[in-house]
């Protein structure tokens, strides 16, 4: 018997496939038969590169796997280097690196609503989350000198203290003095300040995404009961994150495995109740509001508890600079450190930490040279976009886009 079904190509060139994605689609009219995600697109072999590199070098590599979020990718790189090493970052260290993942999570949050709701229709929603995305790339910036790509955690702690001032728009023939300083009003400060004025009113915008959004009609119907999961499939899949918790599971490694002050703060975790496409959205929002308020907590230790940000190991942190320009044996060291790297104890060791797409983590193998014997990455997206055939079969071809929305894949990490 011949099948009148129509096979389809879905990407990769398509505004809705988040980057280079490719789905073959079997259609039988509107409705999804069959649905077979190709990749295979982006390869950039990183965990080779790593192989071939001293530790340090590859600390950069990690922050372009998962280009939305940045940091929490070097963190369990970095973890998984201390543990080697037997090393414990100093506790304000610990505290920076907690409030820059929570940061990294709105970070990423925000671009997934803003494109989630771009592909299904809610156009203004991008904008206005594009507009708190500038404030939180302005703190990436001014700790690290990049916007996205900061290598700002290191083995042993960060790369700098926290900075006392924030730069400052300057005004020029096509912004006028009264408008750069309207724009400058929360820039007087340090970048906690900063920091804080944006913790103090981020609920009320997303409080503003909840009004477009939440118990809108448009919205409820392109997303309820949309690529439903249960959880003990969820399980099965491998899900984690935001997409496990969606299913009505309360897994979070910050809870269940703290990891650096996790542990000595206090937050809830946001979980679903049906597992649908919805339940998944108001996962994400609820998570925003909760990073908000662990963000509030760092601000106020940090404030109260001035100290080091990286141990006192001139083979593994950077002598200050002042010193090197007079002294022979840290420029020695400077020199060493950035050509040569240093060596790690034999042995391997498994780090992970809540990303917020789900479990990121890395395997590291040593045998006591100043490069990896192994690197293998656990990206916590790759089981997500595996289980999109599952979740669309049934669907009309626009709930695929849905689909793709609520998976919050990006295809650094997939195809790494």
């Amino acid at each position: 018997m011949t099948s009148n079904n129509l096979k389809l190509n879905f990407g990769p060139q398509h505004p809705a496939a988040h980057g280079v994605m490719r789905l073959v689609m079997e259609m039988d009219g509107e409705v999804v038969v069959g649905l077979d995600p190709h990749i295979g697109l982006l390869h950039r072999g990183t965990e080779k590169l790593a192989e071939i590199k001293p530790f340090n070098h590859s600390i950069g590599y990690m922050d372009r796997m998962d280009y939305v979020s940045m940091m929490c990718c070097e963190h369990p790189y970095i973890l998984a280097i201390e543990k080697l090493l037997d090393v414990t970052p100093p506790l304000r260290a610990q505290y920076i690196r907690v409030m820059f993942d929570e940061i990294t999570r709105i970070l990423n949050h925000l671009l997934w609503l803003g494109c989630h709701g771009l592909d299904i229709g809610a156009m203004a929603l991008f904008l206005y989350c594009f507009r708190e995305r500038e404030d939180l790339l302005d703190c990436y910036e001014a700790v690290s000198g990049a916007r996205m790509h900061a290598t700002y955690y290191r083995p042993g702690g960060v790369y700098r203290d926290l900075p006392d001032s924030m730069p400052k728009y300057k005004a020029n023939k096509y912004i006028s003095e009264k408008k750069v300083k309207k724009l400058n009003y929360n820039r007087d400060g340090s970048l906690l300040d900063f920091i804080k004025d944006f913790t103090d009113r981020f609920p009320s915008h997303v409080d503003e995404y909840e009004t477009l959004l939440t118990d809108n009609r448009i919205w409820k119907q392109r997303t309820v009961d949309i690529g439903i999961v249960t959880p003990e499939r969820a399980i099965q899949l491998g899900f984690t994150g935001a997409m496990l918790r969606g299913s009505g599971i309360a897994w979070d490694l910050r809870r269940k495995q703290p990891y650096e002050v996790y542990n000595e703060l206090d937050f809830k975790i946001p979980v679903g109740v049906n597992g649908d496409c919805y339940d998944r959205y108001l996962v994400r929002v609820e998570e925003m509001r909760q990073s908000n308020l662990i963000i509030q907590q760092c601000i106020k230790w940090l404030e109260d508890n001035p100290g080091p940000v990286m141990i006192d190991d001139n083979k593994l942190a950077t002598p200050k600079r002042s010193s090197m320009k007079h002294d022979m044996e840290s420029l020695i060291y400077h020199f060493k450190l950035f050509t040569e790297g240093y060596s790690v104890p034999e042995g391997n060791v498994y780090t992970a930490i809540e990303h917020p797409k789900g479990e990121f983590g890395v395997f590291l193998m040593s045998d006591g040279a100043n490069k990896p014997y192994r690197l293998k990455i656990r990206a916590p997206s790759f089981p997500h976009l595996a289980a999109i055939s599952e979740m669309s079969k049934g669907h009309m071809l626009a709930d695929v886009v849905s689909i793709i929305g609520t998976l919050d894949v990006v295809f650094g990490e997939i195809d790494r």
